[in-house]
C-alpha cells in the first residue's frame, strides 16, 4: 500500500502518513479472535438491560443504508460513545445545523442509553447507528456505507481501523473536546506503535485543557495539530428536560427541606451514600436524599438495597410523590437529570467514591448547587481541580469525611449559596470552547474559496 497522503485543513500542508500495517495487523487480529468474548459480554450485559441485544447487526455495519442517507448531501459524522459525550455533543450538533444546512449528521454511539439521549435531543433530524466494533471488515463498511465527509470523534474515542478507513476514504477526522489522563496516557506509551500513527493522521485536536493537550503531544500528536478550546461540557443547557411534574416533584420542591442528590452512582457506592446520608439524619431528620444512578438496569437493584437498609423509600417511576415520612427518593427514570439538579441544595457527584473517574460536576455547578466528590476524578481532572480552587467543590476521601461535610454543609444556607453561585459563575466564564472549536472546523467544512450556503 502507497503511503496516505491527508492535507491539513490549518496550515495546507501535505502530510505523509506512512501507514504500519504489521502493528495494525496484529491489532485486527487479536480483536477479531476476541469477538466471541466481546459478544458474550454483549449478551450478559443483556440479562439486566435488554437493549444490549436489540441492533446487534449494527455491531457489523451489517444494516442498509438509511434510507434518509442522501448521498447528494456531504455528511458530517460525529461520534460520542455513551451518554455523557452525546449531552456535550449537543451544543455542537444544533450549531452545525445551523451554519452548515447543507449537510446532514450522522450520530454513532456504542450504548443503548447513549443511543436513547441521541433520539430524545434531536430525534429526526439527525442519522443516527451504533459504530460498528473496530474490526477491519465493519469499519471498512460503515464509511463506504455512508461516506462521510468528515468524522469528529467526542474526546478520547480513537480505534485503529476506524482511524485507517476514514484515511483509505480521505475522510479527514477531528478529535474534539480532547482529553487524556495521566492514566490514559501511560496506556497510550505501552502501545506506542499503533498509538502514535493514530494521533499523526489526525486532521485536528482540539484539547480541553493544557495539560490534555501536552499529554497527546507527548503520546505522538504533532503539536502543530493541537490546540486548546476548552471543554465542551461547559456548555450546560439548563432549560432542557423535563418539566417538573405536578405530584412528583411539586412536593419536593415546596416542602423546604434540605435535598442532597446522589447523581450518577455506580455500583457499591450507594451503599457508601447511604451510610454517609443514615449519619445526616442522626442530626438533621428531616433531610431528603435523591439517588439517581448511573445505569438504568440497576434501579430495582438499589432500591432493594435502600429499603433493606430500613430507608424509607420513594420512587420516581411509580409516581409516587413526597410525604414526610418519607427519606429517600429515587430518580429511576431516564432524561430528567436537569429537573432533578433543579430540586438539589447539594449535589454528591458519583463515580468518585469507587474507581470510575467522577461524572458531569459541570451539569450541578451550571444550576448553582455546590458540590462534593470522593477522590476518584480522573474523567473530569481539570475541572474539579478549578471548582475546587473557587470553593465550589469539595473532595472527600471516603464515606467518613462525605459524612462530617453534610452534617457541616445542611444547616448553613449561606454557605451553600455561596458555594453554588461560584460554581454557576465557572461555568458562565467558560462558554468559548464552542465558538473555538467552529472556528477550527469552518476551514474543513467550507475550503477556501467555496460559498457559503
Amino acid at each position: 500500500m502507497p503511503p496516505l497522503i491527508i492535507v491539513g485543513g490549518k496550515t495546507n500542508k501535505i502530510r505523509r502518513i506512512e501507514p504500519t500495517p504489521m502493528s495494525r495487523f496484529l491489532y485486527s487480529s487479536l480483536f477479531f479472535l476476541l469477538t466471541p468474548l466481546i459478544l458474550l459480554r454483549l449478551l450478559l450485559r443483556s440479562l439486566k438491560a435488554p437493549a444490549y441485544r436489540r441492533r446487534i447487526h449494527e455491531r457489523f455495519a451489517l444494516q442498509r443504508r438509511p434510507a434518509g442517507r442522501d448521498l447528494a448531501r456531504r455528511l458530517i459524522w460525529i461520534h460520542a460513545v455513551s451518554v455523557g459525550e452525546t449531552v456535550a455533543a449537543a451544543p455542537l450538533v444544533k450549531e452545525l445545523q445551523h451554519a452548515y444546512p447543507d449537510y446532514q449528521i450522522l450520530i454513532t454511539c456504542m450504548t443503548p442509553t447513549g443511543s436513547e439521549r441521541v433520539k430524545a435531543l434531536f430525534g429526526e433530524t439527525v442519522l443516527h447507528a451504533y459504530l460498528p466494533y473496530d474490526t477491519a471488515g465493519s469499519m471498512r463498511r460503515f464509511v463506504s456505507k455512508y461516506q462521510p465527509n468528515l468524522l469528529i470523534l467526542m474526546e478520547t474515542e480513537l480505534w485503529p481501523n476506524l482511524i485507517h478507513n476514514c484515511g483509505r476514504a480521505g475522510v479527514p477526522v477531528v478529535l474534539a473536546n480532547a482529553r487524556l489522563s495521566e492514566r490514559s496516557a501511560r496506556g497510550y506509551r505501552r502501545f506506542a506503535a499503533l498509538t502514535r500513527k493514530m494521533l499523526q493522521s489526525l486532521e485536528l485536536i482540539a484539547a480541553q485543557s493544557q495539560d490534555d493537550a501536552q499529554r497527546l503531544i507527548d503520546a505522538g500528536a504533532p503539536a502543530d495539530d493541537v490546540r486548546v478550546t476548552g471543554s465542551l461540557k461547559f456548555i450546560v443547557d439548563v432549560d432542557h428536560g423535563a418539566p417538573l411534574a405536578a405530584g412528583v416533584f411539586d412536593a419536593i420542591n415546596d416542602s423546604n427541606r434540605v435535598v442532597i442528590i446522589a447523581s450518577s452512582t455506580r455500583d457499591g457506592e450507594e451503599e457508601k451514600v447511604l451510610n454517609a446520608f443514615k449519619r445526616v439524619l442522626e442530626v438533621h431528620p428531616h433531610t431528603l436524599l435523591l439517588v439517581v444512578p448511573r445505569h438504568p438496569e440497576r434501579f430495582d437493584a438499589v432500591a432493594k438495597l435502600i429499603k433493606d437498609r430500613g430507608f424509607v423509600l420513594g420512587r420516581r417511576s411509580h409516581n409516587e410523590p413526597l410525604t414526610t415520612e418519607m427519606q429517600v427518593y429515587l430518580g429511576d427514570s431516564m432524561g430528567e437529570m436537569m429537573s432533578y439538579y433543579r430540586l438539589a441544595s447539594v449535589a454528591f457527584v458519583g463515580g468518585s467514591l469507587v474507581d470510575t473517574g467522577c461524572q458531569n460536576v459541570l451539569e450541578p455547578a451550571a444550576f448553582g448547587v455546590p458540590i462534593v466528590t470522593g477522590p476518584s476524578q480522573y474523567n473530569f481532572a481539570t475541572i474539579c481541580r478549578q471548582l475546587e480552587s473557587e470553593s465550589a467543590l469539595r473532595t472527600v476521601a471516603n464515606e467518613e469525611e462525605l459524612a462530617d461535610f453534610l452534617i457541616d454543609l445542611v444547616p448553613d444556607w449561606a454557605r451553600q449559596g455561596e458555594m453554588g453561585r461560584r460554581a454557576k459563575t465557572l461555568v458562565e466564564q467558560n462558554q468559548d470552547a464552542l465558538p473555538a472549536l467552529l472556528n477550527l472546523l469552518e476551514p474543513i467544512l467550507r475550503p477556501e474559496g467555496e460559498p457559503t450556503a
